[in-house]
This record gives structure tokens, sequence and C-alpha cells, in this order.
């Protein structure tokens, strides 16, 4: 594709020091009850008389019991400890000449290892979110999943873990950028007033693979102002009805009495390319043209059940079913063959466009010219240099048999390049969206 523009311890557990208290399970330090609330652990001396106020501790451990280290436990309740009238203290033990008894200084243990540094540090109180923090996990290093890089992945069972190459880098950001969420409706337009530009394959390969990377909502709908040939190029579904039999019928999906399951009797679903075909008349005697009025009360029920439309559009810019899916366009796209009679009549509906006040739609717009078998005797250059001057993006679209023949398009029947030549595409006109 081309553009413009980690004696005896566990693993992981660290030695116990000389003195330190170890329970049966091998952590250092405390059991979690030996922490007080506020995280601060309580200790005795390691040796030398008690401070005033501690607890004397048991002569012996009761049997299943951790040994304590010198770890003073709350006291149970039972008769007071004999011990020197109030008011009176032991007597200090003799020191030698010239020293002063004092304890010995306190020693804070290692905290277990389940214990983990908190996520805030500046003295306020921790919120929901702190806690919750705590639970994120790094997320695993990318393996590669396509090309040779994956088959050594495979072939040596988890010895080499290879990462992505860049092509597989790149259609993983492509799906990343279709995923994405769009913060309600969007619509995108398909434009060329000449026949033959592509605008009905591009309709259906972007309705696609936004369908199969998003998993459905997705709308295709054809906006032709008399007979248009989405519905011949899409799967044939249960019935044959078209938008005109759904403008006959709308009163049934205004207010709440609307469903989904009731929109099935006049959308054609596309099965494995999981989005809708809205169908515009196939009768070439089918009566008058659409209204600007027809668009927008059928654009405000398939927008109750759709997160995303694609509109294909007819030939005639001045037909007001045109004009109002202009006005209601999010993205636009600009299909053309690489012919300069193709090019020519894009370029004259973007002088159209920006003198009726579109400019943005236009600066904004992506570019897919759809290539021949054979590049021979195509002016190439001279499109992508006019058309990256004024849209946002030029993108080449590559011949595909399949798609020339005129016959229905099946995704699963696709070639990968051409698969993901419309990968491309789709990401290009999700960045607009």
């Amino acid at each position: 594709m081309h553009q413009f523009h980690g004696g005896a311890y566990h693993v992981g557990e660290q030695p116990a020091e000389p003195g330190d208290a170890t329970w049966t399970n091998g952590q250092v330090g405390p059991p979690g009850g030996a922490y007080a609330g506020n995280g601060d652990p309580t200790f005795a001396p390691a040796d030398g008389p008690p401070p005033s106020g501690w607890a004397p501790l048991p002569a012996a451990t009761p049997p299943g019991w951790p040994v304590s280290g010198g770890w003073a436990t709350a006291a149970a309740p039972g008769p007071a400890a004999s011990g020197p009238p109030a008011g009176q203290h032991h007597p200090a033990p003799a020191q030698p000449d010239g020293l002063t008894a004092e304890p010995a200084p306190p020693r804070v243990p290692t905290p277990p290892a389940s214990y983990s540094e908190p996520l805030w540090s500046d003295g306020a109180t921790p919120t929901a979110e702190d806690f919750a923090r705590r639970r994120q996990a790094r997320p695993a290093d990318p393996v590669a999943t396509m090309g040779v890089r994956a088959v050594l992945n495979r072939t040596t069972l988890g010895l080499v873990k290879l990462p992505p190459g860049r092509h597989e880098q790149e259609v993983k950001h492509d799906i990343e950028m279709v995923r994405r969420n769009f913060g309600g409706l969007r619509q995108v337009t398909v434009v060329n007033p000449k026949g033959g530009a592509g605008k009905t394959v591009a309709i259906l390969l972007l309705a696609m693979t936004f369908g199969q990377k998003r998993g459905g909502y997705v709308l295709a709908w054809d906006n032709n102002e008399t007979q248009g040939t989405l519905g011949m190029r899409a799967q044939q579904d249960f019935h044959a009805r078209t938008v005109r039999d759904m403008l006959r019928d709308l009163a049934q999906f205004q207010g709440a009495h609307g469903r989904v399951g009731d929109l099935s009797q006049y959308v054609r679903s596309q099965g494995e390319g999981m989005f809708d075909v809205l169908a515009s008349d196939e009768s070439a005697t089918g009566g008058e043209m659409l209204t600007a009025s027809a668009f927008a009360e059928i654009r405000d029920v398939v927008s109750r059940f759709y997160k995303l439309i694609f509109v294909d559009t007819g030939n005639n810019v001045r037909a007001q079913n045109w004009q109002a899916a202009m006005d209601a366009t999010d993205q636009l796209v600009v299909t053309m063959s690489a012919r300069n009679d193709s090019a020519e009549t894009a370029a004259r509906m973007l002088d159209h466009l920006e003198q009726s006040g579109r400019q943005r739609l236009v600066r904004q717009a992506v570019t897919v010219v759809s290539m021949p078998p054979s590049r021979k005797e195509i002016d190439l250059p001279a499109i992508q240099e006019h058309f990256a001057a004024r849209t946002r993006a030029v993108l080449l679209a590559p011949y595909e048999r399949l798609i020339d023949t005129g016959e229905p398009i099946r995704y699963g029947q696709l070639s990968s390049a051409t698969r993901d030549a419309w990968l491309k595409i789709a990401a290009s006109v999700a960045e607009g969206l």
C-alpha cells in the first residue's frame, strides 16, 4: 500500500537474618495479625529488660503456634500478673562501673513478601482507585503470530519468543483503529458521480472490514436515487425488500414500537461479513426519486440499531437524497478508477462541495484509487498528486479478479493482499471518525 501525506529457602523469598522471627510458612516477620492497623509493626526489643508497658512473653509456645521470635502478643483476659506494688519498680541489673543500662534498640523485621509498597506517597487517605490499581497486571510482551516469526515461535515450543515484525505491528495498529470507540453514531459516505468508479465495491469492502473487526452493528445503505447495485453485489437473504418497502412501513419503527428483530424484514444479513445491507429500489420503474425528508426519516430509524452506517450514493449531485447524505456525513470517501475521466469527475465534485460550504468534508476526505490489472497507460502520479493536495489521504486498492467479475462478494474469498489493503483503508477512515 502507498500513502501520501527472580541453608535453605525458596526461590523468590529472602533468607532470614540471624534473630529474625520465622514462621512455618517460611516468611520473615510477623504474620498478618502482628501489624497494626496503620501499617506500623508491633515489636519488642531483642534483649534487655522490657520497656514499661510491655506485656511479658509466655514461657512456652502452645503446640501448633508459630514461634513468636521476640514479638509481643495481645494479653489474653485473666488474672493480673503478680508484680511489685503500685508505684514500685524492679531494680535495674548491676552493670560494670561507668556503664549505664539501656535497652537494646528496637529491631524492625522485614514485612512479609505479600506486602507491597503503597501506591500513594503524599500522606493522603487511599481511595478505591488506588486499591484497584494494585491489581493491574503488566501486559505480556507481544509475541509474533504472523509470518516466519510465528512459525519459529511455534516450532521451538516457546523457547524462542520473537516479537511481531513490522508488517504484523502495522496490521495490529490498523485493527485497533477500526475497533476503537467512536463515541456515537457515525456515517461514512462514498461518492463519485461517475458510474464504474468503485463506490459499491468500496461500500461492501469497508462494511465487511469494519463488521469483521468490530463484530457487527454496521449497515451498508444504498442511497441511490433510482436503481442501485449494492443489493446485487451483496449476499442474498430470505427476502428481497428494499428501502422503498421500509419507507412504506416506517410507522411501525417510530416511537417506542420499533425493534431490531423487525428490522430484519427489510435489511439483508451478510453472514460472515457481519453487517447488513439496506438495498435501494432494484426496479427500473420503481417510481419517484427519494427526497431529503425520506432520507432523514430512514436514517432516524436505522441510527437506533446501528453504530456505523456506510452510505452509497448515486450519480446525481443535485438529487435531494444526495445532498441530504452530504449534510449527515462524518467522513467522506472519494472513489475512482485509475483513469483520467474517473479522476476528473471526482475532482469536479470536490469543487462543488467546496463551493457549497463543505470544505471540511473535502479536506478530511479519504481518496481510494482502484487499480486495473495493468498499470500501463495510466497517469497514476498525477492522480495521486492532485488528490493528496486536496484530501487527507490517498490509498490504492489492488486489483482483485473476484471483484472484477461483478458477482456477489464474500470476505473469505478475498486474497490476503486485498484484505490487508482494505484494512489499511478502513483504518484511515476510522482515523477521521
